[in-house]
């Protein structure tokens, strides 16, 4: 073995030292539309679910179908593997009293955690006609019961919003309100979610901004999500995934070592929880959780005399 990868080996083997046991996963997953879609979400789940994330999330549409889908992976997610199962809930184009209702079955299903969100808009909604806000959600889910409450936050601010300061207090009056916790759109620029940080501290905003981490392999599929978010791609992200539009699995390991780079940078800032946007795909996941040291607890074999 050469010096270079002794060198490299003993870098990893420090990494790992550092980040064994000090960082918290936890997953968002969308509900499946087809069969073979949810053959693949059970699947990714399942293998997920040895990381022993702190939660994982199901995503909400704003039909009634995928509310109910939401509903009930909710609770096949609690009775087959125990974790703690988060609903999604928004409240574009739902009424106060239904949404009520939603949120009164969940907290007699023993559901007690919620990530409360306005919603994306639908095509043709007029945004002037909203009588509900992500805010009017959290104080709703506090009138019903004592849940822990997520929301959502945007280190390179929300597309809609006036300016970053109003987003900002936005975000400052949900936390007011009840918020437990605040998870960040995914972004790719660190320094971008440490200033944000830094700004929510000294706006008063002191629950904990939890990074959203997107693993990466598909690059065009990026940009896409990144054109309607407001996420900044940057120019290195562009160069090194240049030329690999039809190699996968050398995009995976782009994206793998992207998204490790991020949680190594923000462990040393401090930061210990991080939520994964899956996409209902369990292996860049999985990959980087491993290398982070996030690993299925191995039990103890009995000792055969």
């Amino acid at each position: 073995m050469s010096l270079f990868h002794v060198y490299q080996q003993e870098v990893l083997n420090q990494n790992l030292a550092e980040l064994q046991g000090n960082i918290n996963v936890s997953f968002e997953f969308f509900p499946p539309r087809t069969s073979q879609m949810e053959l693949s979400f059970w699947n990714s789940l399942d293998r997920l679910s040895q990381l022993q994330p702190i939660f994982v999330s199901v995503t909400y549409g704003a039909n009634s179908g995928e509310r109910k889908r939401t509903y009930s992976i909710i609770k096949e997610i609690k009775e087959r593997t125990g974790l703690e199962a988060v609903p999604h809930l928004t409240c574009i184009d739902a009424s106060q009293p239904a949404l009520q209702e939603i949120v009164q079955e969940y907290w007699r299903s023993g559901i007690r955690h919620i990530v409360a969100l306005r919603g994306d808009l639908p095509p043709g909604c007029n945004r002037q006609a909203m009588t509900m806000y992500g805010l009017d959600l959290v104080v709703l889910l506090k009138t019903v019961g004592d849940f822990e409450i997520s929301v959502a936050a945007y280190p390179e601010v929300h597309p809609e919003a006036r300016s970053a300061q109003s987003d900002l207090m936005n975000l400052k009056r949900k936390v007011d309100a009840g918020a437990s916790r605040a998870i960040t759109q995914f972004f790719f620029n660190v320094e971008s979610y440490l200033r944000f940080r830094d700004r929510c501290l000294a706006a008063g905003i002191d629950t904990e901004i939890v990074p959203g981490i997107m693993p990466v392999f598909n690059f065009r599929q990026l940009q896409r999500f990144a054109a309607m978010t407001n996420v900044k791609v940057p120019h290195w992200m562009s160069v090194m995934f240049d030329g690999l539009d039809q190699d996968i699995e050398t995009s995976k390991m782009v994206g793998a070592s992207i998204a490790i780079d991020i949680v190594k940078i923000l462990s040393r800032e401090g930061v210990k929880d991080f939520h994964f946007y899956t996409l209902n795909r369990d292996e860049l996941t999985y990959t980087i959780c491993h290398t982070l040291g996030v690993r299925p607890k191995i039990k103890n074999k009995p000792v055969v005399s």
